[in-house]
């Protein structure tokens, strides 16, 4: 052990075994701790992630048996699972501990030691918990890995000249480390520009992680994200990393970031602040390198004029803003979505649909596709399964109709504020005045339609 490496916890009841260890490995270790009393191991493991612990056998006065070493190995690898745990035995022990061995313990050290043995034991240990820990990250990045690619659809589609601004954006932004906030309506692809940003950064050979907050119930978000250790809550039956330890080195997407409680923020925001993690259960700050790309679908710049998300972190997540258009203001590319929504669907559905007609993308065009790229992909998927001919054709589209009818608009004017002033005082006749109600109909926040009130004296 040339150089200083691994952190070592050594258990033992004769102090001047402790001194001897000490002595001995502070010279070849980066840390060596020693502890005379068993009952400290859990705060200890706690707060240090040990590659190695030296344990003895027995603590009791006159115990020989072994049977404390046995209890303490067991309550050390349901604490962690990928403990390294070497046993410090006398030599008529030595029985013993090769049956600690088939109970868990790696190896044992017997006294008197050879110092040459003994580094030579706590190398090959502390070499075997860094591979378990590189095995235990890997199956986790795997999982996640699996999850991502059993989603049908990772391309980012379009041609319209509103998309080229949008891909422009990413092409000048992937290659840095800037965090993005990328804001649109629900469906139009907020998580294809995170992955094209992924794809075209420093970071595309390591793991793309994508998080929902709007599905992740609040009791959760910590054990989700900065993860968990065993026995930190009722049903944490083992250790659990976080979304931010998983996607170390690569790139992190929260998706519905507006969706957090201003408690989440701040504890979001801390993370962001320091770099560092602490799983619920422990005390000890991990260190996380990523990539950040937030996405919401709600007016997050109104949310913060009503204090209902926190500036110091908008300006944390949006060094660049990404705005997606919506697809009614980019019916130019439906063409081109239809085509590869096709492709994709007459063959996972072994339909031979080949084609469809321009009476048929004519009514698509028409359409005002609230539910945006999503919708279309959807209709699309279900028209193939209904068809029995080789082209689709308008009839073959069951467009919904709007869910809301305020009547025909009576105007002689195209100017784009005088008729948001008339549909505004539409909607709030309707509902009798009830801002609440007009502003969600409206698709706005109160403060929003407050200002329009007030610039249209309504």
């Amino acid at each position: 052990m040339s150089t200083k490496v691994g952190k070592i916890l050594a258990v033992d009841d004769n102090e001047d075994i402790l001194f001897a260890l000490k002595l001995l490995l502070k010279q070849h270790v980066e840390v060596i701790t020693t502890v005379n009393d068993p009952e400290k191991i859990p705060d200890l493991l706690g707060e240090e992630d040990y590659d190695v612990i030296l344990l003895d056998m027995n603590f009791t006065k006159d115990a020989i048996s072994g049977q404390e070493g046995f209890d303490w190995l067991a309550k050390i690898l349901e604490l962690d699972p990928d403990a390294v745990v070497c046993f410090i035995t006398a030599y008529g022990d030595a029985e013993k501990a090769v049956k600690a061995i088939k109970a868990g313990a790696t190896d044992f050290i017997l006294k008197p030691w050879q110092n040459e043995k003994l580094l030579a034991t706590i190398s090959s240990s502390v070499k075997l918990k860094r591979s378990r820990k590189e095995a235990s990250g890997l199956r986790s990045k795997q999982q996640e890995i699996s999850a991502v690619y059993d989603q049908p659809f990772h391309e980012f589609i379009g041609n319209s000249l509103e998309m080229q601004k949008v891909f422009s954006t990413v092409t000048k932004v992937a290659a840095t480390d800037a965090n993005v906030l990328i804001l649109g309506e629900n469906g139009t692809g907020k998580e294809l520009v995170a992955r094209a940003l992924h794809r075209n950064s420093s970071r595309k050979d390591e793991v793309f992680i994508s998080v929902d907050l709007g599905s992740i119930a609040e009791t959760l978000f910590e054990s989700e994200l900065f993860g968990h250790e065993k026995g930190a809550f009722t049903d944490a039956k083992k250790m659990k990393q976080g979304r931010f330890e998983i996607a170390h080195g690569g790139t992190l997407f929260l998706d519905e970031i507006g969706n957090l409680s201003l408690p989440m923020q701040t504890k979001l925001l801390t993370v962001i602040e320091r770099r560092e993690v602490i799983r619920v259960g422990s005390n000890r700050p991990i260190p996380v390198d990523v990539r950040l790309i937030c996405a919401t679908n709600t007016d997050i710049h109104d949310m913060v004029q009503e204090n209902k998300f926190r500036q110091d972190l908008l300006y944390r997540v949006n060094t660049v803003e990404i705005h997606l258009p919506p697809l009614r203001e980019r019916t130019g590319d439906i063409p081109l979505l239809v085509d590869h929504f096709l492709k994709i669907y007459s063959k996972k559905y072994k339909k031979n649909v080949k084609g469809i007609s321009s009476n048929a993308i004519k009514t698509l065009n028409q359409y005002h596709w609230p539910g945006n790229v999503r919708e279309l992909q959807h209709s699309i998927e279900r028209a193939i399964i209904m068809s029995d001919g080789t082209h689709l054709d308008a009839e073959d589209f069951l467009l919904s109709a709007p869910s809301k009818k305020f009547g025909e608009l009576e105007l002689d004017t195209y100017n784009l504020e005088d008729i948001e002033k008339s549909i505004i005082n539409k909607v709030l006749k309707q509902h009798q005045g009830n801002i609440t109600q007009a502003a969600s109909d409206l698709g706005l926040t109160r403060t929003s339609l407050y200002r329009r009130m007030e610039k249209y004296d309504l």
